[in-house]
């Protein structure tokens, strides 16, 4: 069986603590509805890629008031992340808006597309 890098294990465990303290704890109104939907972490734990999207589909200039929300909660939720998971360094945190999904959608509304044509 293969093993499962470390790197990976561990950003697991960063992506269940940031979605808990983004529901709980986080009291900035502008990060409000915000949900975590991926963590890519760097091999030596010192980065950590965190993808976003919103409950309400939000779009553009609404998807950029959130992130600019949770830049200023990072030193906050680094903190916290590195006492919660037991982490000897605090990860920097990079906050994206995932759009995978809005990618997704897109293909599937192509592919119906072609459906009708035929």
């Amino acid at each position: 069986m293969a093993e499962v890098k470390r790197s990976s294990r561990v950003a697991e465990r960063v992506r269940e603590e940031l979605a808990w303290m983004l529901t709980r704890e986080v009291r900035d109104p502008g990060a409000a509805g915000a949900i975590v939907s991926r963590v890519e972490m760097t091999d030596d734990l010192k980065t950590v890629r965190v993808y976003v999207r919103t409950l309400e589909g939000k779009v553009g200039k609404e998807v950029e008031e959130v992130l600019t929300a949770l830049k200023r909660a990072s030193s906050m939720l680094r903190r916290q992340v590195t006492t919660r998971v037991g982490l000897r360094f605090a990860p920097e945190l990079r906050f994206f808006y995932d759009d995978r999904l809005d990618k997704v959608n897109r293909i599937e509304e192509l592919l119906e597309e072609v459906k009708r044509e035929k």
